[in-house]
């Protein structure tokens, strides 16, 4: 089993001791989201590995090497100020942390995630290429792959729509994000793929990969073992498939194009409900609950 920390918030920004509680315990439940009385207990004896997914390393920095288990960072950085990201620490703050994680885990354990660009006003072709170069500048050395991804159509992306006010890719957007990051990335000898998108722009000089291939699974775990994920709805993608410890509706940074968050009064009562010695991230369990240990 890998576990993914999280997809549906950001655990390591804000319930990083919660986490490491847990694990030092030896496991964590998960409710599931559609029944909420079904819980599963996860043991991190049957754990194989931990993809953490994250905007800000900095809480669980100094805790990684109490973790006895292969680890693979996803660190979404974007350029984006705080009229769409309000919570996100400073971006200079968050490459020094990346570049202390490249440090402790290796360089070819981080992943750097440019997720989502949208285009606005606000937010152009030429401002998404110039901070990309920023970011490459910054990070040589530290960081060797990066993965883009393009703003989905969500509920909160609807929600904010007069906030993002986002438009339209057109071919030729596509085509210019597409040769300047991969000339930039090459440049620094980096790599830029997309994952699971409609455009994945390798005709423009993105390689072609996915968020946690089945090789690069093996490599962390030597097992060959995992299904493949099926993502979004969208039928089967080739990412392998793992298990998420969060909840919807608890992430605090309140950025306007994310999916995991859609109310914001639920977000921050579920932070009220959160208890960092408690088996599960948001509240606690109940005497009417089902646990069943999930090993897979």
């Amino acid at each position: 089993m890998i576990l993914n920390v999280s997809g549906r918030t950001d655990v390591v920004a804000f319930y990083s001791t919660w986490f490491m509680n847990c694990y030092h315990k030896g496991f964590i439940d998960v409710r599931n989201p559609f029944n909420e009385k079904l819980v599963s207990r996860i043991n991190f004896a049957d754990v194989d590995a931990i993809v953490f997914c994250t905007k800000n390393p900095i809480p669980i920095l100094n805790r990684i090497n109490e973790i006895n288990k292969p680890i693979l960072f996803h660190v979404t950085l974007t350029p984006y100020k705080q009229d769409i990201e309000p919570n996100v620490p400073p971006k200079g703050k968050i490459v020094e942390a990346i570049k202390q994680l490249s440090n402790i885990i290796g360089i070819d354990n981080l992943y750097i995630r440019y997720d989502p660009i949208f285009l606005s006003n606000n937010y152009s072709v030429d401002y998404h290429i110039a901070a990309f170069k920023k970011l490459c500048d910054l990070l040589d050395g530290y960081v060797k792959h990066f993965i883009v991804s393009f703003i989905d159509d969500y509920q909160n992306v609807r929600n904010n729509k007069s906030v993002l006010a986002y438009k339209q890719f057109t071919e030729q957007d596509y085509k210019s994000i597409g040769k300047n990051f991969s000339f930039i990335a090459s440049n620094h000898n980096m790599t830029v793929q997309t994952c699971f998108e409609n455009r994945n722009l390798t005709e423009y000089g993105f390689v072609k990969g996915e968020c946690l291939s089945h090789e690069f699974a093996f490599k962390l775990t030597g097992k060959t073992n995992f299904k493949s994920w099926k993502a979004r709805g969208k039928g089967p993608c080739k990412c392998v498939e793992m298990v998420d410890i969060g909840v919807y509706n608890s992430c605090p940074h309140f950025c306007k194009y994310c999916y995991a968050n859609y109310d914001e009064k639920k977000v921050a009562n579920n932070v009220k409900k959160h208890d960092p010695n408690s088996s599960l991230l948001i509240g606690n369990l109940n005497d009417y609950d089902t646990i069943k240990n999930r090993t897979k």
